[in-house]
């Protein structure tokens, strides 16, 4: 029965990641085929209804029933910079940790006993995997929060560009700024999605710097800070907002171009490791082995 289980759920795990992998392709695939039909979106239009909304507000009611649909505020600024700006995000999020929580710890020790391991171990593995599944939502978060911000690192300084050539032009700074973000939403979707939210606030009243401030905190990227500071000294002391955007991002593209030298540059560093541990011991077998037969044949014939 053992050698039989084991098999099952390892090949039921690679179904299941495989599974969701296609689905996830698939979903982003479909987005891709409607923008490109023409069909309307923006930073405040819906996403397309899938079979996950049912799920999605299971989750939603375990929140809500815990006592986390009112999460905190460093939850909602950490759910806002992963690009969850639902209101109810907070209590999706803490749902989900609680229902992964409790996958965890029901569903493995019953498997675990079933292969009669014993009880004591089936309750340290049960412990185990109910304290993963807990932090995987952790995990997602932080890595949406490192992919974000790594895209608007990249698409920044065309970004920039863009809107020093419509500055240049005789645009308004607004109207600009409405213009990068409408021509940049096929190349960077998360960059003209902030750019439009700023914009938002903006026009709801919010002063320019607040507003970009936010958009530097949502983004978590120290670029945008520098931004801010750079279009707040112009409007302070009335000097060119097209020369300042100009020299800023040619600045920017020196520091990525610095930035590619040096991810090159510890590129060698962590190749050793590969090398040594699979490389260098294929070498000597290839190179060695043959030698050391030879050596074993003639030393066993005295």
């Amino acid at each position: 029965m053992t050698n039989l289980l084991i098999p099952a759920l390892v090949f039921a795990a690679v179904l299941a990641l495989g599974g969701a992998w296609v689905v996830v392709l698939y979903a982003k695939r479909k987005i891709v085929e409607e923008r490109l039909a023409g069909s309307p979106g923006g930073v405040l239009s819906s996403r397309p209804e899938d079979s996950s909304k049912r799920l999605s507000g299971v989750m939603d009611k375990m929140g809500s029933v815990l006592g986390s649909a009112n999460a905190s505020q460093q939850l909602r600024e950490q759910l806002a910079r992963a690009g969850f700006h639902n209101p109810d995000a907070g209590a999706k999020y803490l749902g989900a940790k609680t229902a992964l929580l409790l996958a965890g710890a029901t569903v493995l020790p019953v498997v675990l006993l079933a292969t009669k391991l014993g009880l004591s171990k089936a309750v340290f593995a049960a412990f185990l995997a109910a304290g993963t599944l807990y932090f995987i939502p952790n995990m997602v978060v932080g890595l949406r929060i490192r992919g974000r911000s790594q895209k608007v690192r990249e698409h920044l300084p065309e970004a920039l560009d863009l809107l020093e050539i419509c500055v240049s032009a005789g645009m308004g700074l607004d109207t600009a700024w409405n213009a990068v973000a409408d021509e940049i939403r096929d190349v960077c979707p998360i960059l003209a999605d902030e750019m439009a939210l700023t914009n938002l606030e903006i026009h709801l009243g919010a002063p320019r710097a607040v507003a970009t401030r936010h958009m530097a905190f949502r983004t978590g990227g120290q670029d945008i800070s520098s931004l801010v500071a750079i279009l707040v000294q112009s409007e302070r002391f009335g000097t060119s907002i097209a020369t300042a955007l100009q020299t800023f991002a040619a600045s920017m593209r020196q520091t990525r171009s610095q930035r590619a030298e040096e991810r090159a540059e510890k590129m060698a560093v962590k190749l050793l490791i590969p090398m040594v541990l699979f490389i260098f011991p294929a070498v000597m077998i290839v190179l060695v082995g043959p030698a050391g037969i030879t050596l074993r044949n003639v030393l066993g014939k005295f």
